[in-house]
């Protein structure tokens, strides 16, 4: 863990698990005996670093209970005992930073409460020392353990990486080798139950693939040869090898664990904000503190000044403060990781939770891009097979993107003579002795079917006439089909007040089609990237406004968005990089979840800063007039940092139609009840 002084977001490394603390307000860069991580994440009793802080805090009580039976001699004994061992969590790191190159001269809390507790023990207030160091050393210990709780989430993508991998080699037999070592174009060998250690295609085998950790997508998918796969995908129940596409160091799942890692870097405008509250602030307390002694001394009663000095150093220390964003951010941004999230900065966070519009490319995005035979019309003479069979028997022998969905849809494909391609019109050819042609309306004339072929096309499809023996045969409605869920994902987003709009480069008839039936608001078809581009910067200086797509076509329009969001993290590579957001599945119901747990995460972010200065500003004047004194001042400051970091906490609660179920996956509701997304 590493933050910076104050309030904000430094890079997480991750290497393989751990990450060494750096400077810091409060944290572990200013305490002795703890590292950045924890050794065992368990129970808060088996918590190592917590030992001293609960040690300190025993000895403390066991003082006071000593001074109330009068054993004053024995009381102060504890209480110095107690002292020491709570102290020794953050004296020896604020002296290091102090004396050292690494702490270039930045004073963080911790010196005020050294500071404090000193001056304390000076003026003989040996038990209020020990209860500051208790009571902060406690606080800074939960702090810790809030915060690698929150990173447990990345922790938990690079464990999906199996540790070794079985490779076959040629004339070496099956070979096991750590996943590290795959090499591209390796063989791997994954049996049942088995985890995939890096991309790759399958060469032989089939089974079923349980991408729900990696993907959010809770239903296995079918994998055979041909298919890709994911790194940290499981194998069910049958045997595959597997031709690695990357290696076991850089594949789809490192390259998304690395995302996240930046997520840290890049500060949002409530962390700028707490950075430029809390930065400065540790000094200024020195020198209001150092002005009260003065002024003691002044008025000729240094004594009681210099104590209320001391109290003032606690009450407007900036702890609270400098956690306020950092928990929330990375609670928010890990929690949203493991549901198939991946926000690439604290500030994308943070606009992700103020968009009230959301631009949706269509193809790939809110359709399936894989076209598929929707509707045939026939004429009397010639059935629905008959027209499919000689239609996909021309096209069998063609490139076009329509081509695969006619033959797919055949339920047989007769062999096809002489085919002839037509560019811009069709394909032409002898289909058992009969002379057939197949084509656009605009190159053969549907005649009978005319009325049939307008309407299909008015639905949005693209249409293919047949014709045989130079008379039609039939018309073929072809159409990309909207997801199942797009409909749901949108009337989700219309529900929370979002407005949509589709832009695409197809015609308009198709796009109206698709946009009734999905329930967008607003469609602007025939685009070219640039033209995305320029109407998702015009609605970003209106409204803040997120676009999601998923080519590299729709990357100038990513870019331009307050938001942009890329479906599929493995998907294409510009528009990931171009994008702020990205999902490492395809089921766009993460989308109105995912900004449900934005504007969530950002209002406990406001919350928290402003119960942070608020604490500093009731201490502060009640510190400077004596009516609290030094324990029940720091009380009240470590119980407001615990609330600040619980506070933090809960914005790793996912909002909304998604939530983290297990390792992976999501709850969206649908008509018919929740819809559970996670393998049992």
């Amino acid at each position: 863990m590493s933050r910076e002084c104050c309030g904000g977001e430094a890079p997480v490394t991750v290497e393989p698990v751990t990450a060494e603390p750096v400077d810091a307000c409060c944290g572990p860069s200013e305490r002795a005996g703890h590292g950045g991580e924890h050794e065992v994440w368990g129970p808060w009793w088996r918590d190592r670093s917590l030992a001293l802080p609960i040690a300190s805090g025993l000895l403390w009580v066991t003082g006071l209970v000593l001074e109330w039976a009068g054993l004053r001699p024995l009381a102060v004994a504890a209480f110095a005992l107690g002292l020491v061992l709570g102290a020794w969590t953050f004296v020896p790191g604020t002296v290091k930073r102090l004396v050292t190159a690494r702490g270039r001269g930045r004073l963080g809390v911790g010196l005020l409460m050294t500071i404090a507790a000193g001056g304390a023990v000076l003026l003989g207030h040996v038990g209020e020392a020990a209860a500051l160091a208790f009571l902060f050393s406690i606080a800074e210990a939960l702090e810790d353990r809030a915060m690698d709780r929150a990173q447990r989430g990345l922790r938990a993508l690079l464990s999906l990486i199996p540790e070794t991998a079985r490779v076959s080699r040629p004339g070496a037999g099956e070979v096991v080798v750590p996943a590290p070592d795959v090499r591209e174009r390796d063989v791997l060998v994954v049996g049942a139950g088995e985890r995939i250690a890096t991309d790759g295609v399958v060469s032989s085998g089939r089974s079923w693939v349980d991408t729900s950790a990696i993907t959010g997508e809770s239903i296995p998918v079918a994998a055979g040869p041909g298919d890709d796969v994911l790194a940290g995908s499981v194998n069910g129940s049958g045997t595959m090898t597997i031709e690695a596409t990357a290696d076991g160091r850089d594949n789809s799942l490192t390259r998304i664990v690395h995302l996240v890692e930046q997520a840290h870097a890049n500060k949002g405008e409530r962390a700028r904000l707490a950075d430029k509250i809390a930065r400065p602030l540790v000094p200024l307390v020195l020198i209001v503190a150092v002005l009260v002694v003065v002024f003691g001394f002044v008025v000729g009663d240094p004594g009681t000044w210099i104590e209320r000095a001391l109290v003032v150093l606690v009450a407007a220390s900036p702890c609270a403060l400098a956690i306020a964003v950092p928990v929330t951010v990375i609670s928010a941004i890990g929690s949203a990781s493991r549901f198939g999230v991946v926000i690439k900065s604290g500030a994308a966070f943070e606009q992700l939770g103020t968009i009230r519009r959301v631009a949706f490319d269509k193809t790939g995005t809110l359709t399936r891009n894989r076209p598929l035979v929707v509707a045939v019309r026939t004429t009397a003479d010639h059935p629905e097979a008959e027209v499919l069979g000689l239609a996909a028997a021309l096209e069998s022998t063609s490139t076009h993107p329509l081509a695969e969905a006619v033959t797919v849809a055949a339920p047989s494909v007769p062999e096809a003579a002489g085919v002839q391609e037509h560019p811009g019109h069709g394909l032409s050819g002898g289909v058992g002795g009969r002379r057939v042609r197949v084509g656009s309306s605009r190159w053969i004339d549907p005649g009978a079917l005319t009325a049939q072929a307008a309407d299909l096309a008015g639905q949005g499809m693209s249409v293919i006439v047949v014709e045989v023996d130079g008379l039609v045969a039939g018309a073929i409605g072809i159409r990309d089909e909207l997801r199942p869920e797009a409909a749901e994902a949108i009337a989700a987003l219309n529900a929370q007040g979002i407005s949509t709009v589709m832009l695409t480069g197809d015609n308009a008839r198709t796009a109206e089609a698709l946009a009734v039936q999905a329930g967008v608001d607003e469609v602007h078809a025939e685009q070219l990237p640039a033209g995305k581009a320029a109407y998702v910067r015009r609605s970003s200086e209106l409204t803040p406004t997120a676009m999601i797509g998923d080519g590299i076509n729709d990357a100038p329009a990513l870019a331009s968005a307050t938001v942009g969001i890329a479906m599929g993290a493995t998907g294409s590579a510009a528009a990931v990089e171009s994008a702020d957001v990205a999902f490492t599945g395809t089921d766009i119901r993460l989308i109105p979840g995912a900004l449900a747990h934005a504007r969530r995460g950002r209002a406990i972010m406001t919350g928290n800063i402003a119960l942070a200065l608020a604490i500093i500003v009731v201490l502060f004047p009640l510190a400077l007039f004596g009516v609290l004194g030094l324990a029940a001042v720091v009380l009240v400051h470590e119980i407001a940092e615990v609330l600040v970091i619980a506070n933090g906490i809960r914005a790793a609660r996912s909002t909304g139609g998604s939530r983290p179920v297990g390792t992976g996956g999501l709850t969206a509701r649908s008509s018919s009840g929740p819809v559970e997304a996670g393998i049992r």
